[in-house]
Parts: structure tokens; sequence; C-alpha cells
């Protein structure tokens, strides 16, 4: 394990950070863990200028809810105005590929519109890959109750990676709190995540509002006929 980490002791506090090996090694397996994952799909379509367009109003208005923020975390992160969902529903409503290169997109404007950065992996973790991974949904394209469980999937992905971060990154704040690394992580990246899935997941248990985001899908899809299940 020492090829891949190393100790950092800062005022008395002890962390590990990636060796120059460990940097290889978590970028290589998030690429592959990315790059994997999007031709896992069966569906090899191109997107339709139809679905391309709803792609990209998705894009623009989870990154206006995104500044929309109910809580903010000091060092990043934040309860938005259910701007996951958004680009959840891209993976739901086309599928894998579409999800991912929806999701990935995203975290670039992300990126932009104002990141908190200590290191290019963590940028790569925190801001490509992880918001990348809410483009799971796609697993559950065309699923009865997909709309929710496709949701929660690219949520705990996007909690994954940021988890990761959090271990190899920001792990020296956990002294703080007087808590081990890892639930400091699970407990700092899991409270913005999955405070705004319960948020959502109660709007999307609404039946009127799942329909009508069904609906959407279904008049965007290629061909205009019915793509996924009624739920």
């Amino acid at each position: 394990m020492s090829v891949f980490l190393k100790e950092i002791v800062d005022d008395g506090y002890s962390y590990f950070v990636p060796s120059t090996l460990g940097y290889v090694l978590i970028a290589v397996i998030l690429i592959a863990l990315v790059l994997g994952a999007s031709f896992i799909s069966g569906d090899r379509k191109k997107l339709s200028a139809k679905q391309l367009a709803v792609s990209s109003v998705a894009i623009a208005l989870a990154s206006v809810l995104s500044m929309v923020k109910i809580f903010h975390m000091p060092m990043g992160g934040s309860i938005t105005l259910f701007s996951m969902l958004f680009i959840t529903l891209i993976g739901y409503w086309y599928g894998l590929r579409a999800g991912l290169m929806t999701a990935f997109a995203y975290g670039c404007i992300q990126l932009i519109l104002g990141a908190y950065i200590i290191h290019p992996v963590q940028l790569l973790i925190d801001y490509c890959f992880s918001f990348a991974a809410l483009g799971l949904s796609g697993f559950f394209k065309g699923k009865k109750y997909g709309m929710i469980a496709g949701y929660l999937l690219g949520v705990t992905g996007r909690f994954v990676f940021s988890f990761i971060s959090g271990m190899v990154f920001f792990g020296s704040a956990a002294s703080e709190y007087s808590m081990s690394i890892p639930i400091y992580s699970a407990v700092y990246n899991g409270a913005y995540l999955y405070g705004e899935a319960l948020l959502t997941v109660v709007i999307l248990l609404i039946p009127a509002v799942r329909k009508g985001l069904d609906r959407i899908g279904r008049i965007s899809s290629e061909d205009g006929k019915r793509s996924v299940k009624s739920e």
C-alpha cells in the first residue's frame, strides 16, 4: 500500500495522499469505470436532434438550479433545488451513454461556474467523474419505477467518487470533529448529496410529477413512441 500512498504530517495531524503511482492508478481506475460503463448499454443509437436539444436544456436548467443553494457545505457541496434530477432524467429517458455524456458535460459546466480545487486529480474526481456518475441512471432506462431507482443510483455513484475525494484530499479535517477519515468523508458528502436526494424522492413520489416527466420523455424520444413504462 505504501507504493500508492504516502503519509503527510501537518500540525500534528496525519493523513495520507496518493503517491505518483497512486494518482496514476486512481486516474486509470476512474477512466476505466466511466468508459466501461458507457459501453455496457445495448443502445448504440445516436441521439436525435430533439434529444440533444432536451439534453442541453436539462444541463442549462440543472446549472441554474445548482446555484439555488438550500444549504452550502464549507469545503464544497450543497443541497440545491433538485439540480441532479434533471441530469439523471436524461439517462432514464435515453439510456446509459446519453446519460453519462450529459452528466459529464454538466460536470464541466460546474467546474466553470465555480470549483473548489486543491489538486488536479481532485478536480477530475470531484467534477469530471463524480458528476458523470449521475448518468448511471441510464441503467434503469424504461424500467418501472426506474425514474426513482435511476436517480438514487446516480446520486450514489456521485457519492462514491466524492467519498474517495474526501478521504484522499480532505481527510485532515476529520480530526477537528473527532472522526476517522472514512466516517468524516461519508458523513460530509452524504449530508448534502442524500439530503437533496431525500427532498427529490419526496417530490418524485407524487404520481402526477412522475407521469408528467414520463410524458416529456416520451415526447422527446426519437420515434415519439412510449419509451418507458408507466409508473
